[in-house]
């Protein structure tokens, strides 16, 4: 074995970058986010104008499209035991002519405009090498030993009172990504312009022909963006989703494809953020069991660190970008800085 394996796993999946990082890694390929890479997107702003990419943290609204995922909850807190809304601060401090507000939010961290922790997908992989395959994360961290959390369901969900944190996803977590700043060239995949917003699945081949009918220069060390208009369809909805319009609306890609997941490889990108649902088709298309539901997840986030993001608001950039002619642009995305969570909500800005 080799030294600087780290014993966390003996033989890793192919392909990957297990290891390529260093033992310890779990930032994945946001290591490619370097000075130099943060120049190009400098590079790429001549109007100095800024796009706000989030939707409100409120939507889509109810659970219709996720049931395991719910809209905020935002309430008071108490100060001194009183409600701590238009709180008159002349009854706790005599002469005081302040009015105070201040709150809290339960918040599902993959509701709305998000990022895909590398926690938050894993496998069944024999990483130990003995023909028993364990649950494993990015670089070969572990469920039980790196990533913890409780295995009764009282002690998940939103707590009852007294009830605290039971959780903790380990260095795989958002934390880590946190840590680095999130800044860089990005390009645009306009799929909505060339092939509309009707529900469809694009392979590779629909994807390189958009890529060269735009002349897009996708480098190593980009995050890649698709705009599909189905964040913009969400925000007509108005925080009342229609799941029979929005499962059939807009382009996701094709999981199963492999020449895709193989351009991913190839391309040294560091990260796609799209504006639907979940990035891809899903669950994907029937294969040969053991086979990932959610397939161009376990190849981007559990074996080449290549964080996911979803529910980007990407249309007005989308259409600025096409009028002048141009694809890329400068990218500041960072997430909450909440380490051990499985994915982070986020307000990215692109500046061209």
């Amino acid at each position: 074995m080799d030294e600087s394996q780290p014993a966390r796993w003996r033989h890793r999946p192919e392909p990957s970058t297990w290891g390529d990082f260093g033992p310890d890694d779990a930032l994945g390929r946001m290591n490619l986010l370097t000075p130099d890479k943060v120049t190009e997107g400098l590079a790429e702003v001549r109007e100095g104008r800024a796009f706000t990419l989030g939707l409100p943290l409120t939507l889509p609204g109810g659970n219709s499209l996720n049931p395991n995922r719910l809209p905020p909850i935002r309430r008071p807190n108490l100060r001194q035991g009183a409600p701590n809304v238009n709180c008159r601060m002349e009854a706790l401090s005599p002469g005081s002519s302040d009015v105070m507000n201040d709150d809290l939010v339960v918040l599902h961290h993959q509701y709305s405009t998000q990022w895909d922790a590398l926690v938050h997908v894993g496998s069944m992989f024999d990483a130990d090498g003995d023909g028993q395959p364990e649950p494993v994360y990015y670089n070969g961290y572990r469920a039980g030993v790196e990533v913890l959390g409780p295995t009764d369901a009282e002690d998940c969900g939103i707590p009852g009172p007294g009830g605290g944190t039971t959780s903790d996803l380990g260095p795989v977590g958002i934390g880590t990504m946190a840590s680095h700043p999130v800044q860089g060239r990005a390009v645009m995949i306009d799929v909505a312009h060339h092939l509309g917003t009707s529900g469809q699945v694009v392979g590779f081949d629909q994807l390189r022909g958009i890529i060269d009918a735009d002349g897009i220069d996708v480098r190593p060390g980009d995050i890649v963006t698709l705009h599909t208009g189905y964040a913009q369809r969400v925000l007509e909805m108005g925080g009342d989703p229609d799941p029979e319009v929005l499962h059939h609306y807009g382009a996701v890609l094709d999981g199963r494809d492999q020449d895709l997941l193989n351009w991913i490889t190839d391309s040294g990108i560091a990260a796609i953020a799209a504006d639907n649902y979940a990035v891809e088709l899903y669950p994907a298309a029937p294969a040969e069991a053991p086979a990932s539901i959610l397939p161009l997840h376990e190849h981007c986030l559990f074996k080449l660190g290549i964080h996911l993001g979803e529910l980007w608001y990407l249309t007005e950039l989308a259409g600025h970008l096409r009028t002048a002619e141009r694809t890329a642009f400068l990218l500041t995305a960072p997430p909450l800085n909440l380490p051990g969570a499985s994915g982070s909500p986020l307000n990215p800005i692109a500046t061209v």
